[in-house]
């Protein structure tokens, strides 16, 4: 997702959005994942789908494909707060995790349960 004002010629991190929250994800030093066709999730969203999706079993069904692989699975998914409602699947889930898990660049980990 991008800001409305961004500068094709000149993107700034500030203009990467992430497809589930909203927020400039680059901009604001949060690890992020990047998916098919320049969609993001970042790592606050990550560990808020990773907790519903993994930990606690509660995602709801698909309706509109995910927004990270572009597929429509048949599993449950994770859905953020920005309109149009951007989901993101178990496996995207599971594989952005451990993209985070394995950067040297973030302090990222998936969530613990409490």
């Amino acid at each position: 997702m991008h800001s409305e004002s961004i500068d094709e010629n000149n993107v700034q991190p500030e203009d990467i959005l992430c497809d589930f929250c909203g927020n400039a994800a680059w901009a604001n030093n949060v690890p992020c994942v990047e998916g098919h066709k320049g969609s993001v999730v970042c790592g606050n969203c990550l560990s808020v789908a990773y907790s519903e999706l993994v930990l606690v079993d509660r995602g709801v069904s698909m309706v509109e494909p995910c927004r990270m692989c572009l597929e429509h699975r048949e599993e449950p998914v994770w859905q953020g707060v920005v309109e149009p409602v951007a989901s993101i699947c178990l496996r995207c889930t599971k594989q952005s995790a451990a993209v985070l898990n394995k950067s040297k660049q973030w302090d990222w980990s998936k969530p613990i349960s409490s």
